[in-house]
């Protein structure tokens, strides 16, 4: 049994070794290995980069080729130990990989494939925007800031200030989302200026937010303001009312003010007026026979008998008409025959 357990172990300890020669007698390269030379995988658009392919050990001469998404980029024959080097330029998403290599011997059907690797985009920082739920505040209460870039490549490290002064810790968003924090208000101090900055891994790249400030929200103008929009509205419609009452009200009194003013006191008189004259008197007819100042003193007369006394008198000047003392002439005539 002994003897059998050392049989097998010698028959595979050859196997492995059969594996690694060729039918020439050199060793089958080994898996290679695919590394940045920069040391990095973050890259910029336009930036040139440069991959190591190395299969060891390996017999030279070994050749060496690259793929990206499984297609052929270059290959490159080298006649010593060295590691073939790939120089890129990253001009678009695309040229960020998927990259592997191949190591192989020259004439030969087999093959090893190295690792994958996979360049990072680095975007510049976009200026960030700092915001609040609400901008007046009261002594006591408590308010959030908010800081959010809106491009960039992750993660984003934000950074809060109230003037030149650090107010947090610094915040990594591993998500494109908004860095927070929370402040309480507690003096008048804490109404400054508020900022806030982010960067990324894209170098040498700061931007800041806009500048932002809490007011203070007073009670007195919350209490006052729904009394303030009262008192306008009823202001707005007591000069609607005024103006509407102008053309139906004001303006028709006005007319009849100006035209009981304008009567005249002479001429022809129709109607007495009936607290001087008890009774109505028709003067146009009298107007015919007597003279305007007759006329005054007949309306200027109170008291039915005295109205009559002035009549009486103011007839008697009717015989100086031609017409009328002709009338009575021939009217005497007539009652003497």
């Amino acid at each position: 049994m002994f003897f059998l357990t050392i049989l097998l172990f010698s028959y595979s300890h050859m196997s492995q070794q059969i594996q690694k020669t060729t039918a020439n007698g050199k060793e089958m390269v080994s898996n290679p290995k695919l590394e940045p030379v920069q040391g990095t995988l973050n890259v910029v658009m336009k930036q040139n980069v440069t991959l190591s392919c190395l299969s060891e050990p390996a017999s030279p001469p070994v050749r060496y080729t690259l793929f990206k998404h499984n297609q052929q980029v270059s290959a490159l024959n080298r006649s010593d130990l060295s590691p073939a080097l790939f120089t890129l330029t990253i001009s678009s998403a695309s040229d960020v990989g998927e990259y592997k290599c191949k190591a192989e011997y020259n004439n030969s059907s087999g093959g090893k494939y190295s690792n994958s690797l996979t360049f990072t985009l680095l975007e510049p920082i976009s200026k960030p925007v700092l915001s609040s739920p609400t901008s007046q505040a009261k002594k006591g209460q408590n308010v959030t800031l908010s800081c959010f870039s809106e491009n960039g490549s992750l993660p984003i490290t934000y950074l809060f200030f109230k003037g030149t002064q650090n107010i947090s810790p610094q915040k990594t968003m591993q998500k494109r989302k908004a860095a927070v924090i929370f402040l309480f208000i507690n003096s008048l101090s804490d109404f400054g200026t508020y900022k806030c900055k982010a960067n990324n891994s894209f170098p040498n790249i700061t931007k800041y937010s806009n500048a932002f400030n809490f007011t203070l929200a007073a009670e007195e103008r919350s209490h006052s303001q729904p009394l303030i929009i009262s008192l306008g509205l009823i202001l707005l419609l007591l000069i609607i009312g005024f103006a509407l009452a102008i053309p139906f009200f004001l303006i028709p009194l006005y007319k009849a003010k100006k035209f009981k003013s304008s009567r005249p006191s002479t001429g022809l008189i129709s109607r007495v007026n009936a607290e001087e004259c008890e009774n109505e008197v028709i003067y146009s007819e009298i107007g015919k026979f007597l003279s305007p100042p007759a006329v005054r003193q007949v309306c200027s007369g109170t008291g039915g008998g005295h109205l009559l006394t002035l009549l009486a008198e103011a007839l008697s000047e009717i015989p100086q008409n031609p017409y009328l003392a002709s009338s009575d002439s021939h009217t005497a005539k007539t009652a003497a025959g």
